[in-house]
């Protein structure tokens, strides 16, 4: 048995599956996003009977959060860890 700090040798390699490391979106946009989108737009749809606005509304959000996602999958979480900062943090 080698020791924990042994190093490695030169051809070890550890495969990463795709999974582990990218984002789980929905239709392009963070899944929590997307859920918490078509969640109020079936608010507006179904418990207002505004359906027209409901619609507007979910195509709107989600093609918002589709296109911030497409440069940074990880904006909406560094949105809002920004925020939980004191505001002397802030420049």
């Amino acid at each position: 048995m080698t020791r924990p700090d042994a190093p490695l040798p030169a051809d070890y390699y550890a495969p990463v599956h795709r999974a582990l490391i990218e984002p789980i979106l929905l239709g392009g946009a963070p899944r929590t996003i997307a859920i918490a989108n078509g969640t109020l737009a079936a608010a507006l749809g179904l418990g207002l009977r505004l359906w027209i606005v409901g619609l507007l509304f979910f195509a709107l959000g989600q093609l918002l959060a589709a296109w911030a996602a497409r440069s940074d999958p990880q904006v909406f979480e560094v949105g809002r860890r920004h925020l939980r900062y004191p505001p002397y943090f802030r420049i």
